[in-house]
């Protein structure tokens, strides 16, 4: 069965999409930055200096299920880019996460205080586990909150 096309004025069958139709996706600053060379060294640079590991999984907080985490990681920005373009490349605004722990640093459920914390390479990270399981930090939750 065909239908007249509101947008482009052809005749298309009903369950045709039209291509006038189609939303455009639109590139942020921060997604185009996200695709430069710059930035690829940088997470290169960043993974190595935490040596291939999930900083929150060496310090066995939040819900930490492999201790010595290489898989699945990424480089998160802790004070994020629509926030503060000009960070974007500050050694001490990154930090390597496995993708559970960059999903919850995004979601907010990881302070940023314990993120900065944990970016230096001389933290003690007893001390940061302490700081989490006492409470020290406002409690986090990591479970949607749906």
């Amino acid at each position: 069965m065909l239908k007249s096309c509101g947008k482009c004025g052809k005749m298309h069958d009903i369950n045709y999409t039209c291509y006038k139709n189609k939303t455009k996706i639109v590139k942020t600053e921060a997604d185009k930055f996200r695709s430069t060379y710059k930035w690829q060294q940088k997470t290169n640079d960043i993974k190595e200096r935490d040596k291939f590991l999930c900083r929150c999984c060496i310090a066995n907080i939040y819900g930490t299920y492999q201790v010595f985490n290489h898989k699945k990681l990424e480089v998160h920005h802790i004070v994020p880019l629509h926030e503060d373009y000009d960070k974007r490349l500050d050694d001490d605004n990154l930090i390597t996460l496995c993708c559970f722990h960059h999903k919850m640093a995004d979601d907010n459920n990881i302070p940023r205080e314990i993120l900065k914390i944990l970016t230096d390479e001389d933290c003690n990270l007893r001390q940061v586990r302490d700081m989490v399981f006492t409470d020290t930090i406002p409690p986090t939750f990591y479970f949607n909150k749906k």
